[in-house]
């Protein structure tokens, strides 16, 4: 698959400096491009690579424009990375629709389809899928190979579940969704209660509701509710291995890195971010705006937006940093606390 650089900036805009027909067969690193490729330089930091990539055209923001135009063709944009996103999410498009003008039936024979359940003009079905009763898949929503969407589930409109992804009954994810290989949504969660040495179970009575634009990463579990719903807003981000609580509420365009675990009933706002391994307790609120630094444990809940890391306990990043400047020097402080009480 090529296209000109013409097409390109016609579907993306920018400023195109020169040859509009040339063909770019892939998009690549600065370290790895080759005559055919298209890359992009972001920041100033990277202008060095500007002269020395093999990149046949670079996408530049106007403060590189000058080098970039010295060494040949470039499209000119205000933000590069942005562009570069934009750029990946039109070639990949356009790469689907060719492989599916070649593909085979939209409903695989061996897909198990409830007569019951509503599926939407466009929608695909892999092989092996089970669509059960009163499923509702909306238009253009791609159902991976082994997919298993239980009673009442609802998919919205393009969402693309990756093979192997179980969408427990009643629960429900918006449009445009990501769902990634070997996830789970709606899993009972861990309720039980304690009676004379045995664990009780509590029947997880809510479900799951997942907003539009949300994209959940390959293995990650969302639990159900005990008894109101588990809540994923308007474009969440999650990462692979991520554990969502039975109950928690995650607000809108919240991301969180691989690993992350968030116990039942807590409450992060909109626009934060979880690091990689960071774990938030369970029955915690985090105001919108907060950012947990990675393999952080969040034992309090944080009504200021800001930065927070460690686990001993966790505190704004300023006091955590000073805090743990100091404690690797405690053992040389306690040498020179020892000296001066010998000489006292």
């Amino acid at each position: 698959m090529s296209a000109t650089l013409a097409e390109i900036c016609a579907a993306l805009g920018g400023v195109l400096h020169g040859e509009p027909g040339l063909s770019i067969d892939r998009l690549a690193s600065l370290e790895t491009a080759e005559a055919d490729s298209l890359s992009f330089v972001a920041q100033a930091r990277y202008a060095s690579q500007i002269a020395s990539t093999r990149a046949g055209a670079l996408i530049v923001p106007p403060a590189l424009l000058e080098p970039a135009r010295a060494r040949g063709a470039c499209i000119e944009t205000p933000d590069a990375y942005l562009y570069f996103a934009r750029l990946t999410q039109w070639w990949k498009a356009r790469r689907e629709a060719a492989e599916q003008a070649d593909a085979g039936p939209a409903i695989h024979p061996s897909a198990l389809i409830d007569p019951t359940a509503r599926l939407g003009e466009g929608v695909t079905v892999g092989a092996f899928a089970v669509i059960e009763a009163g499923v509702v898949v909306e238009q253009g929503a791609r159902i991976g190979a082994h997919c298993v969407l239980e009673r009442r589930a609802q998919v919205g409109a393009r969402t693309r579940l990756s093979p192997r992804v179980t969408l427990g009954h009643d629960c429900r994810i918006g449009a445009d969704g990501i769902v990634h290989g070997g996830v789970v949504i709606g899993a009972d969660g861990f309720g039980f209660a304690l009676h004379q040495g045995e664990w009780i179970k509590i029947e997880q009575l809510g479900a799951v509701r997942i907003g539009d634009r949300v994209e959940i990463g390959a293995n990650s579990c969302i639990d159900r509710g005990a008894l109101e719903d588990t809540v994923l807003e308007d474009g969440v981000k999650l990462d692979n291995l991520i554990q969502i609580g039975h109950n928690v509420q995650v607000g809108r365009n919240t991301a969180m890195a691989g690993c992350a675990g968030v116990a039942g009933s807590a409450r992060i706002g909109a626009n934060c971010t979880v690091g990689g391994g960071a774990v938030v307790l369970g029955h915690l609120t985090l105001a919108d705006g907060v950012h947990i630094s990675a393999a952080s444990v969040v034992m309090r809940s944080i009504h200021q937006p800001g930065q927070y890391s460690g686990v001993f306990p966790i505190d704004d990043n300023r006091s955590w940093e000073k805090n743990a400047a100091t404690l690797r020097q405690l053992h040389s402080l306690r040498d020179r606390i020892k000296a001066l009480e010998k000489t006292s």
